[in-house]
């Protein structure tokens, strides 16, 4: 069952309706008779009223973690057209994050935001909820779309609907325009001479560097007076029900602030305060702005790569100076096409080795240590730190993931599926592919992945790049008092302190990790 309901900018009161109820013999005969209509609510902003407002046929985008208005290709595409525009938000269970996910409640913020985005163009959001493979054709059928457009997924389940959608919808002649709205460069794009995906993110890069600019970004498009409001009745299929959808706003987590423009502020002020310097302090945990925390706003699609990759580029060649950290910024934005091109290539990038002699790895299955690493109490002040972090706000800075996987993996030679696993389910930013590579990466089971035998020292980690303990105190408070040199290594204190020991010896713990290393079958 897939369900119907108009999103506006407040809490939209739907009205749920049982199906009807058909004989046998006209179920058989369903594709020949017209279901019973369902009477359709719009949400002005602040009334409800029932429509019935003839309207030329209109054409219908589907929005899926490309929550903006600017440099939205299809959103800009279907307004080019010139007829009416419904937009649509499909709410499918087989293809999104599990509602106990940070990033399903960051989605729905996100989703709102639109919402009320597009009310101030006169645009209504409408929510379906059900299998994305019945649910868009038979709306589109039910509007007498003449067009569907949306933003390409790189995902395998996610291709796997687009392309049932598609061949349900060139049946009812609608066409499909399938747009490039959520990488720089399509992961098809980029091959090595012998027409083979890079295994290796230098040489990849070297070469996307090669290729034309991508694409600037393309501005918000003028939306008034192109609405499309649906008839008084929709015909749709025995099933469909109107739905109580609110738009009220997740509950949101210290720091963060769901919206295009707070992405854009965000991109801002990192381009005029942390920019410069970028290559040198990203690794600081104690930099306040070291980063640009545009993670999770790229995550929903709340600001493109596009737009991202020419306000950097913009600012370089305003500003000579900035450009190498430009250029190491514009690789971390590679970095994220590189690991969809992974995706694209290897679908289970999330569940296998891709270097198959760590199928022999003898992981450890330690329940007590997973969970003090999982809640910030291994003893270490780095790891904790980002635990608690990622715990409190959903997010954790870029160089204590490193640390944080390499001691999960190495010192407790835990798989790094379970890591990445709890990393999907309490980051904000929880990226499929990025999440899956990067974990890989930092085990040593993926194409290229840091060494196994790089093992991270938690300690000369925090003393590197939080040498007054600044990111430490801030995370891990019962630690606060100790001296800068001290709170690495609390447990060389003579004080009493309400903090855990060791739950490993660094030395032996890396000296095991090596060991068994060193005898997988090569």
């Amino acid at each position: 069952m897939f369900t119907v309901a108009c999103y506006g900018t407040n809490n939209v009161h739907g009205y749920s309706l049982a199906p009807s109820h058909s004989s046998d013999c006209q179920r058989q005969r369903r594709h020949k008779i017209q279901p019973t209509p369902l009477h359709v609510h719009i949400y002005t902003g602040t009334t409800w009223r029932m429509v019935n407002a003839p309207s030329p046929a209109p054409v219908l985008v589907l929005l899926r973690d490309d929550y903006r208005v600017a440099d939205n290709p299809a959103l800009h595409a279907a307004c080019a057209t010139g007829q009416p525009v419904l937009c649509a938000y499909v709410q499918d269970a087989a293809l999104q994050d599990a509602p106990t996910t940070r990033i399903a409640g960051w989605a729905q913020a996100a989703c709102a935001q639109l919402a009320t985005s597009l009310h101030k163009q006169g645009q209504t959001l409408l929510m379906l909820s059900g299998p994305t493979r019945l649910s868009v054709p038979a709306l589109a059928q039910a509007i007498n779309a003449t067009d569907v457009f949306w933003n390409r997924r790189y995902d395998a389940p996610g291709i796997a609907a687009d392309t049932d959608v598609h061949a349900s919808l060139k049946k009812q002649g609608v066409t499909v325009h399938s747009c490039t709205g959520r990488l720089l460069f399509e992961p098809w794009a980029i091959r090595t001479q012998a027409g083979q995906p890079y295994r290796v993110f230098t040489a990849w890069w070297r070469a996307a560097r090669d290729l034309p600019e991508p694409p600037p970004p393309l501005p918000a498009p003028d939306m008034h007076g192109k609405s499309y409001v649906p008839a008084r009745a929709l015909n749709l299929p025995e099933g469909v029900r109107l739905a109580r959808v609110g738009t009220q706003m997740p509950p949101a987590l210290p720091g963060w602030t769901s919206g295009e423009q707070c992405a854009h502020t965000n991109l801002h002020r990192f381009i005029e305060n942390a920019l410069e310097d970028y290559e040198t302090q990203r690794d600081r945990t104690d930099a306040t702005h070291g980063t640009s925390l545009l993670s999770p706003y790229i995550r929903v699609g709340q600001i493109s790569v596009r737009q991202i990759w020419h306000a950097i580029r913009h600012a370089a060649h305003l500003h000579p100076q900035l450009a190498t950290d430009a250029e190491k910024f514009l690789a971390e934005l590679g970095w994220r096409d590189f690991a969809w091109m992974q995706m694209f290539t290897t679908p289970d990038l999330a569940t296998r080795n891709l270097r198959a002699e760590f199928n022999h790895m003898p992981w450890r299955t330690d329940a007590t240590d997973l969970a003090a690493w999982q809640q910030g109490q291994t003893g270490f002040p780095l790891v904790d730190a980002g635990m608690r972090q990622l715990a409190r706000t959903g997010w954790m800075h870029n160089r204590v993931r490193m640390v944080v996987a390499s001691f999960l993996t190495k010192h407790l030679l835990t798989d790094w599926q379970k890591g990445e696993r709890w990393f999907y389910a309490h980051l904000l930013d929880a990226d499929a592919a990025v999440n899956a590579m990067n974990w890989q990466w930092g085990a040593g089971t993926g194409i290229d992945a840091a060494p196994w035998f790089r093992i991270f020292n938690p300690v000369g980690q925090s003393e590197k790049y939080d040498p007054l303990g600044q990111y430490i105190r801030t995370w891990v408070p019962e630690l606060a008092a100790l001296d800068n040199k001290t709170i690495h290594t609390p447990w060389k204190s003579a004080q009493r302190l309400n903090y855990p020991p060791p739950i490993v010896d660094l030395k032996l713990g890396r000296l095991r990790a090596l060991e068994c290393w060193k005898n997988l079958p090569k």
